[in-house]
Parts: C-alpha cells; structure tokens; sequence
C-alpha cells in the first residue's frame, strides 16, 4: 500500500515528529511504502534551490500515485500544503485518515466551557476549516490520537 504524509516540515520539531509517527507507520506493516515529503531531498533540501513547479510536480505526483493519504491537521490553522493536498486526495477520491490531537478539543461537555462559547472572545475550543476538515470526512475519518491513527491505516491495510 503507498501512503502519503502530508504534514509542515518547517521546524525541527515537525521534522522530528513526522519521522517519528512515519517510523511506526512504516511498523504496521512491511508492504507499506510510504511518502514523507521531508525525505524527498530533490526538492526538501532548503539549502537547495527547488522552485514552487517543481515541488507541486513531485508531491502530486507523489500523491497521485497513493492509495491513502495520511494529513496532519495540527496547528494554529491546518498547514496551507496539508490543505492543498487534501484538496487534491478529495478530488482523486484517495482516502484520507486525518490526524488532530490539539488538547484543546476536551471538555466537550464541560458546562462552564460551552457558556464560555457565548462571551466574546472566551472560545475554550480550537477551531479548524469546517470545507477542509469537510472534505477529509467525506473521503475517510480524523481520529484524535496516534493509536486511533495507527488503527485506522491498519483498517485499510485490510
């Protein structure tokens, strides 16, 4: 099966945490092959030169070629890259397990944090694109923890 991460690899922090959630990934099962842009150096390496055709011509390509996409929503907003792509796997009906584990998504049923919805500017929850997160649900699922992820690409390896 062929996977395509799709995450930001701008920091060392998104760096180390895609090759750490890739590496068990990969452990599920040898027969995945699996697409982590940060170790395409053609194009990845930012003390090289790649210019914006020809990193949109590699990861599609890349993306196109994929039985499942695999997008991390994380973030202050979903990675601009994250939302393209999602994009594109939504059009080529390519499943899409999306991941979000923002803490701020518990205490749905916390009562002071619901009425807090109500005041301005006291919004306890995080929000994500309702089209992006859309169009993740209407070609797969989002879970909200490694485990959840690691068992729904487990489903689809089935």
């Amino acid at each position: 099966m062929k996977i395509y991460f799709a995450n930001a690899l701008f920091s060392q922090a998104e760096i180390n945490y895609n090759a750490q959630l890739a590496a068990k990934i990969r452990q599920l099962d040898p027969q995945i092959d699996l697409y982590l842009p940060q170790e395409n150096a053609e194009i990845n390496d930012k003390q090289a030169y790649a210019d914006s055709k020809m990193i949109a011509q590699a990861d599609t390509q890349k993306l196109l070629q994929s039985d499942l996409m695999v997008a991390i929503l994380d973030g202050l907003s979903i990675d601009n890259g994250v939302a393209s792509e999602i994009g594109v796997a939504y059009a080529k009906e390519i499943p899409i397990v999306g991941l979000y584990t923002d803490t701020r998504q518990q205490g749905s049923s916390n009562q002071k944090k619901l009425q807090a919805l109500s005041e301005i500017a006291e919004n306890q929850f995080h929000y994500l694109n309702l089209y992006t997160t859309g169009l993740v649900k209407l070609n797969g699922i989002i879970v909200n923890n490694e485990a959840g992820l690691l068992a729904a690409i487990s489903d689809y390896l089935k």
